[in-house]
Parts: C-alpha cells; sequence; structure tokens
C-alpha cells in the first residue's frame, strides 16, 4: 500500500476514534478509554460503537467509511459528535463537517497492528489492560514510569510503529527518537518482535 493511502486512512480512522467513539462515550459514560477488537478498535462502554476495517459498526447498522464526514456518521447512529472536551489539547485535528475516507487495504493493516500490540502487551505485561487513547490513537500500557505500545504512525513516523517511551529522557543508540524508540512493525514482523523490542527497551531504561 501507498503511504498517502495509509495517512488518509489513519486520519479518517482517528477521527472517528475521537469523535464518534470516545467523544460520545466519555458523554455518556464518563471514559475516553478505547479497546482493540476483533479486526480495529471499539468503545468500552455505552454507546456500543466498533470500527472494523474500513466499516463504522453500531447495533443493526454498518457504514462505510467513504467520502463522509464525523458529523453524519454520528448521526447515522444517533450519537452527538464531538471529541472529549476539555481532557486534553491536540487531537486528530479533524472537525465534524471534514470530509473523510477510509481505504479497506490500510485499515486492516491498522487493526492488524492494533491486534498486534494490544497481544505483545499482554504477553509482556500479564494482567494489562491495554488503552487505545483518542488524543494519539495508540494503544499501550505504562510501567515503572515507561510507557509500552504501538502506534498506527504520526507525523513522526508514517507507518505503524511499536515504541518504548521512558519518562525520563535516555542516552545510546537503541534510543533513535525524541521520546525514546520505535520500530515499525513492518519491521518487527509481528507479536513476537513486538515482545522482543519492549524487552530489549525495558532492559536498557536506565
Amino acid at each position: 500500500m501507498d503511504i498517502e493511502s495509509l495517512v488518509r486512512t489513519r486520519r479518517a480512522l482517528h477521527a472517528v476514534a475521537e469523535l464518534v467513539l470516545a467523544g460520545p462515550q466519555f458523554r455518556t459514560s464518563g471514559t475516553i478509554r478505547l479497546r482493540a477488537s476483533l479486526g480495529g478498535f471499539a468503545t468500552r462502554a455505552e454507546p456500543n460503537v466498533q470500527v472494523v476495517g474500513a466499516d463504522l459498526v453500531a447495533p443493526g447498522q454498518r457504514l462505510f467509511l467513504e467520502r463522509t464526514t464525523c458529523a453524519a456518521l454520528a448521526a447515522a447512529i444517533g450519537v452527538t459528535v464531538g471529541a472529549p472536551a476539555g481532557l486534553y489539547q491536540g487531537g486528530s485535528g479533524v472537525g465534524p463537517e471534514d470530509v473523510i475516507e477510509a481505504d479497506p487495504q490500510p485499515a486492516h493493516w491498522i487493526a492488524h497492528c492494533f491486534a498486534a500490540g494490544d497481544a505483545a502487551l499482554r504477553r509482556m505485561f500479564p494482567g494489562a489492560d491495554p488503552v487505545i487513547w483518542p488524543e494519539h490513537f495508540d494503544i499501550g500500557v505504562t510501567v515503572a514510569a515507561v510507557n509500552y505500545g504501538v502506534s498506527p504512525g504520526d507525523d513522526f513516523q508514517a507507518e505503524p510503529y511499536a515504541y518504548v517511551g521512558p519518562h525520563t529522557r535516555q542516552q545510546g543508540k537503541y534510543w533513535n527518537a525524541p521520546f525514546g524508540a520505535v520500530a515499525t512493525i513492518r519491521e518487527l514482523g509481528g507479536v513476537d518482535g513486538v515482545v522482543t523490542f519492549f524487552k530489549r527497551g525495558s532492559r536498557l531504561v536506565d
């Protein structure tokens, strides 16, 4: 898949996660936490909404993320569009009326990367509860002042990547990002590679 399609799809999925899942969930159930689910990601509480590949799925409905807006999607499933208010700065940068579009191939690749991150985090930290956060649209946990997770990509790295982000700045070749260390999921090859990357980071933290 090409990077342009990946970035366009990630933008769309991030917008839906923030404005159609996390925001309505926060207003209804008081939490912004999302979770990895089969084929994508989902709310943890009411309203029951999920993204599967490039589709938005709600009870009795399945909507394609093709040349649409978050406002139209929210209206179709009966929720009030909008990000969680007053909890963080930044986010997707997409407004309710901005046109979004998700392509199926990169959407399924992003879903695969979230699933790999979820599995790797649970294997690395038994009993962990990996969270997809709507601000940065990554799945992660924090253990002993170190963030571990998988991002579907961002301005720093366009491809989906695993990261280890200590709360204190580290020195050494492994630490190749301003916030710690990263490696693309493509390079790591899947769950086993992500776990190995996490373990190395855990050993190298001062």
